[in-house]
């Protein structure tokens, strides 16, 4: 009987090193009742609760282990991460720094680092706070208006004649530069209620051509409320974009998220967004914007982060004479971050935008579709703390069956930001 059971724990075992764990799992808890309080059957029990989720269940059996084997650094450092995903980051923290001074591997010591930063990540998040940055940055923008390639584009509207596009609609490039500063806040009412507010601005300036420098403000405020692994949110935002001086366009709307954290490396969003926007001058422009989207993101332990997410939307026009001002739209994105060293990492981010208008246009007399791809690939390096330089390469592509709407567009920069 006994050799039936060292079997069974290893066979647990072995399909753990297959990332079975569900199969791990559901082998070993038929035995739960009769092995409680072997330390080799509690152990395995204990991880492949912890990798299927099931934490509470995970930690009655690491402290079995415990209790009979007060030395088993891997059942403590398994306890600690249960804990940590219960809520529980004030027993995490003690039993991950009770692990780390074990003589355990490098690796695992690593690990027990991953979880240590999520915990103060957590508790940071649940206090009081005032954030600030500055950020300051020079590039290089291949197309800074947007602008078509080609001079001479056909008007179906005038019977297919040929016209010359002035300089100003033709891609214009230049040097720039950029400043940024930004202040988030959180209040923390009791452990579950929040008030949050933020404002940030961003300048940018063009070597040659000012007439496309521009200026954006934007600022929100509203409410957080956390619920175990809950976090629901809602913000009633403002915002102005400015070029040469002038309004451009104004926004003001809300918004309402819901996030997920299944624990200090993994989470879930989804969010729903309302905003008017208007265009000083060109009120027939004037939107009505709403988008739902979600998204996911997952850290792990040897530094790699990846996220995901998608989006469906409307804007809505408001003058109903003019339905090429509104359009239907959804897209996807994706992106991830390697940790290359302490100091160092590298990050790429890839998205897609798909537009559908809502009635033809008056000079192509054809409903505009566009698709637009983006691509971004960086660097970012700590210098120091609180400092951050990011170099940075992002390209852009339009393609649209309108020809004024069809473009291409990169950018190199490099930006220090500082953090307060």
């Amino acid at each position: 009987m006994h050799a039936e059971v060292d079997a069974l724990v290893r066979d647990a075992r072995a399909l753990l090193d297959k990332s079975q764990a569900r199969e791990a799992f559901d082998l070993l808890e038929p035995q739960e009742t009769p092995r409680a309080g072997d330390p080799d059957f509690d152990t395995v029990l204990g991880i492949a609760a912890n990798e299927t989720g099931q934490f509470t269940r995970a930690i009655f059996a690491l402290e079995r282990v415990l209790s009979v084997q007060p030395e088993n650094s891997r059942a403590r450092a398994e306890l600690g991460r249960a804990l940590f995903s219960v809520g529980d980051t004030v027993g995490s923290r003690r039993v991950l720094l009770q692990t780390k001074q074990d003589n355990i591997p490098v690796e695992a010591a690593a690990t027990i680092d991953q979880f240590l930063q999520a915990i103060d990540r957590t508790e940071e998040a649940a206090r009081s706070s005032v954030k600030s940055y500055v950020e300051a940055g020079i590039g290089y923008d291949s197309n800074i208006n947007s602008g078509v390639a080609n001079s001479n584009v056909a008007v179906p509207a005038f019977g297919g004649l040929v016209f010359t596009i002035n300089n100003s609609g033709l891609a214009t490039k230049d040097n720039y530069a950029t400043l940024s500063a930004g202040m988030s806040a959180r209040y923390v009412i009791d452990p579950r209620w929040s008030l949050i507010a933020n404002l940030s601005g961003n300048a940018r300036g063009h070597q040659k051509n000012a007439t496309y420098n521009n200026l954006q403000l934007d600022a929100n405020a509203g409410a957080s409320y956390r619920y175990e692994k809950n976090e629901f949110t809602g913000v009633v935002q403002v915002g102005t974009y400015d070029v040469n001086g002038t309004r451009s366009r104004d926004q003001a709307g809300i918004v309402g998220e819901w996030t997920y954290r299944f624990d200090g490396f993994r989470q879930l969003s989804s969010y729903i967004q309302w905003g008017s926007l208007s265009y000083p001058g060109q009120p027939t422009r004037n939107t009505d914007r709403t988008v739902i989207g979600s998204s996911y993101a997952h850290a792990f332990r040897n530094g790699f982060l990846t996220f995901g997410g998608g989006y469906i939307g409307t804007e809505k026009e408001k003058d109903s004479a003019f339905p090429q001002s509104g359009h239907k739209l959804y897209g996807i994105r994706t992106g991830v971050q390697q940790e290359l060293s302490p100091d160092l990492s590298l990050f790429a981010g890839l998205s897609y935008e798909n537009r559908r208008y809502n009635g033809p246009d008056t000079l192509f007399l054809m409903t505009r579709k566009d698709d637009q791809f983006n691509l971004n690939l960086g660097l970012n390096w700590i210098p120091g703390k609180a400092w951050r330089v990011i170099p940075q390469l992002a390209l852009t592509r339009v393609k649209s069956n309108v020809a004024l709407s069809d473009y291409k567009r990169s950018t190199i920069s490099i930006s220090l930001r500082r953090d307060f």
